[in-house]
């Protein structure tokens, strides 16, 4: 890390100076493929280390409980208006902190607790705030989960009408993290109107493919769409949540003061930045590309003879079975890191091998997308894995070790945005 980077920080605190030098390198040098992870803009970076961390701001724009706010208004308006233009919603609340929270709000906006709520199973595919047992919303909520056919890892809509029609829950969540198909949101809508269900749809991993159009919009079918800002939308950590106008007052309420004081000022600045390059033609381009090169990467790891989950993807995201490959997925995974290749281990559905030492691996294409990588490259990328997998089977570190001295000079060649090394 240079001194003229990061001055301030090597003069106060060389330690943690050195941790952050370190991490840049990392995310520099190495092939990120997490779905989750992405490479946020200069420009995002910037606008998330502004002296609006120094503002306490409790209420909205033009209803705050502190003086002072000339300023913070009128970012936290823009951030809100972008994010409507955007999405095509009626409503935006920008100041979720993070989407566990933001998820937390719409239970709070219109459930009780006890209250049934339908979402994904975790194993399937789902995530924890969805009603899943050990998360907050398991124990305050009764949960009920539905999942995907065994024979094609899909979506079964007449399993999940069943099912709500026969639980009638307050909430029915669509969407997950480890979902490689598309969200039919239209059939998800009909089931949540014949049930009488408020619907939400958690589009965390799939945002910049809907803004880039590279994915059906939740937005003329739903009640709320719950969302992050960071991965493949390329903001800040943060969070927000889009309604229709008739659930605007009970979704701002559940968010402040119902879960929240006040927002953080400087990440609700960078989300308004990535809204703003969201909303440029480039980013259509990026989103495409995202989808793109997923599709051509997962052809390329079947022509290498994995087993992926429902045979392949519609959007950013690969969920590999490593069972034919007699790897467990955590094994894999460290093998991979080794390798200079980032990636998570994770479960399949109906993974016989529990879930801290699951039998898959989740990846992703947004980061590598970010970095200008294109579909020439996933054929290499697919050999990379595929080499690195074989050697955690062998024991083989030369091969890990040669592996990520390609893939070193590969990245080399494609810096990431808002990073300062080549």
């Amino acid at each position: 890390m240079s001194a003229s980077r990061h001055p301030a920080l090597l003069a106060t605190d060389p330690e943690l100076a050195s941790f952050v030098a370190a991490e840049e390198v990392l995310q520099a040098q190495t092939l990120r493929l997490i779905p989750s992870e992405n490479y946020v803009s200069a420009a995002v970076l910037e606008a998330s280390g502004t002296v609006l961390q120094n503002k306490y701001s409790e209420g909205y724009p033009g209803r705050r409980y502190y003086e002072g706010q000339q300023n913070i208004d009128r970012v936290e308006a823009l951030a809100v208006e972008r994010a409507k233009g955007l999405f095509g919603v009626d409503h935006a609340n920008v100041q979720p902190y993070s989407g566990s929270p933001a998820n937390l709000a719409v239970y709070l906006a219109f459930a009780k607790p006890g209250d049934t709520v339908m979402g994904m199973a975790l194993p399937m595919g789902g995530h924890l705030t969805h009603g899943w047992g050990v998360s907050a919303t398991g124990s305050w909520f009764r949960g009920v989960q539905y999942g995907v056919r065994a024979d094609t890892g899909l979506i079964d809509y007449d399993a999940v009408r069943d099912l709500a029609l026969a639980e009638r829950p307050k909430l029915i969540f669509c969407g997950g993290t480890a979902l490689p198909r598309t969200i039919d949101f239209a059939a998800f809508a009909e089931i949540a109107r014949e049930a009488g269900s408020i619907l939400v749809a958690d589009v965390a991993h799939i945002a910049g493919l809907i803004a880039g159009g590279a994915h059906p919009s939740p937005a003329d079918h739903v009640d709320v769409i719950s969302t992050t800002t960071h991965k493949t939308l390329r903001g800040p950590r943060g969070a927000m949540l889009m309604c229709r106008e008739e659930h605007a007052k009970a979704i701002d309420k559940a968010v402040f003061p119902g879960l929240q004081g006040g927002p953080h000022n400087q990440t609700t600045a960078g989300i308004a930045v990535a809204l703003h390059e969201a909303a440029q033609p480039s980013f259509v381009s990026y989103a495409h590309a995202v989808v793109a090169n997923a599709k051509a990467l997962a052809a390329a790891l079947l022509q290498k003879g994995f087993d992926l989950v429902s045979g392949g993807t519609d959007n950013h995201l690969i969920l590999i079975d490593l069972t034919g490959k007699d790897v467990p997925g955590k094994i894999a995974a460290k093998a991979l890191d080794r390798a200079g290749i980032v990636v998570n281990y994770n479960t399949v559905p109906f993974d016989p091998r529990k879930p801290f030492d699951p039998s898959g691996v989740r990846i992703g294409t947004p980061s590598l997308t970010s970095r200008g990588l294109s579909t020439e490259h996933m054929p290499l990328v697919a050999d990379w894995i595929s080499r690195a997998v074989d050697a955690a089977a062998k024991g083989d570190e030369q091969a890990l070790a040669a592996i990520r001295a390609e893939v070193t000079d590969l990245m080399a060649a494609f810096p990431a945005p808002g990073l300062p090394l080549a």
